[in-house]
């Protein structure tokens, strides 16, 4: 008997007394699937994203857009801004896409097969086995970064887990153990116990570990050497300034281009370097301006460090792709991502005459 072969009892058994109560999940041991529609919202929010933060961005999305049809006929806008802050916001155009392709391609039915959600936008082969198996009971591991980590650990494999074929190795290690009666809960078992317990930075809770007694990289003390991860290429910096741009009691924001970094969003105008130049080319005439602070923000291959000006516009026209946008605005209806929340506070304070 291997490792994995003594896991699916334990496993259950702790996740059944330790899972975190979450809004999309059914009862631990309850054997009651999950709502789809539900599930697969959750499982792309949590793409790249932690559970505690993605708990009210659920629930404010879910009430606006309570059903796959909503989702389907939502104007873009309004989606991106029930989507702004948790980033990378392709997911949710692809949410969007993949719900039109239910309402129309598939008669708006939720497709109940792994093959049939593999063919939905934006939907891998670990968010396919994820539903598959919660909400259609369908023994498919998802094989996310948390999984195979614990069974790297468990197993002591030192296969590369950047490798495809390390990644499928591991799944079809896990399919060949997986209790058929609770597929759904053997899988987001493996997330809890890799989210909780097998930790990624610092000493895994080994103590708390279901798998504690039969883990080989415990037994050989090996948990700061695994998993093997070959290592990202490092990311680049950018040093961008930031115009912040008032005229009265509004603030000048620019929409990004429809394809690339941010696409379709918006932005307060920015460009790499510094300097007063781009305010001529924009055809903004300051009364003035005045440093105003700074901020960094991280993507996945690049670094942007930015420094924010202020200005007082004088002339109230602005380019094409440019509006005028008041506090309210801002709250209810522009979706600016959060590469630039390091100037929230100075443009509430300004838009609010402090």
């Amino acid at each position: 008997m291997n490792e994995l072969d003594r896991l699916p009892i334990p496993l259950l058994e702790w996740y059944r007394d330790n899972a975190r109560a979450l809004p999309w999940r059914p009862a631990p041991g309850s054997r009651t699937l999950g709502d789809p529609y539900r599930v697969w919202v959750s499982e792309i929010m949590l793409q790249q994203t932690r559970v505690a933060a993605v708990l009210d961005y659920y629930q404010r999305f879910m009430a606006a857009l309570p059903t796959v049809e909503a989702l389907a006929a939502v104007e873009e806008d309004r989606l991106m801004k029930l989507w702004q802050g948790l980033g990378y916001y392709n997911r949710a155009r692809n949410l969007r896409k993949a719900a039109q392709q239910i309402t129309g391609e598939c008669g708006g039915r939720f497709p109940d097969t792994y093959e049939g959600l593999l063919a939905l936008a934006g939907v891998g082969e670990y968010t396919a086995g994820a539903i598959a198996s919660i909400a259609f009971g369908a023994p498919v591991p998802a094989v996310d970064g948390n999984v195979l980590r614990v069974v790297s650990r468990i197993t002591g494999d030192e296969g590369d887990i950047a490798r495809p074929e390390t990644k499928k190795r591991m799944g079809s290690a896990l399919q060949a153990v997986m209790p058929r009666q609770d597929p759904g809960d053997f899988n987001q078992a493996m997330m809890e116990l890799g989210a909780m317990v097998c930790l990624p930075n610092g000493a895994p809770r080994c103590e708390a570990c279901p798998a504690g007694g039969f883990c080989r990289a415990r037994r050989e003390e090996r948990t700061g050497q695994l998993p093997v991860k070959t290592a990202q290429k490092a990311r680049r910096t950018e040093r961008r300034t930031v115009y912040l741009i008032f005229h009265g009691d509004t603030v000048a924001l620019r929409r990004r281009p429809g394809r690339g970094l941010l696409a379709g969003l918006w932005e307060y105008p920015n460009q790499a370097g510094g300097g007063l130049e781009p305010l001529t080319q924009w055809g903004i005439v300051p009364r003035s301006v005045e440093p105003v602070g700074v901020g960094k923000h991280v993507f996945s291959h690049i670094e942007w460090h930015m420094g924010a000006l202020a200005v007082e516009a004088a002339e109230v026209s602005l380019p094409e792709d440019w509006v005028w946008a008041d506090q309210a605005g801002l709250r209810s209806t522009y979706a600016v991502p959060s590469a630039f929340q390091s100037f929230a506070k100075t443009v509430e304070q300004r838009l609010q005459g402090e």
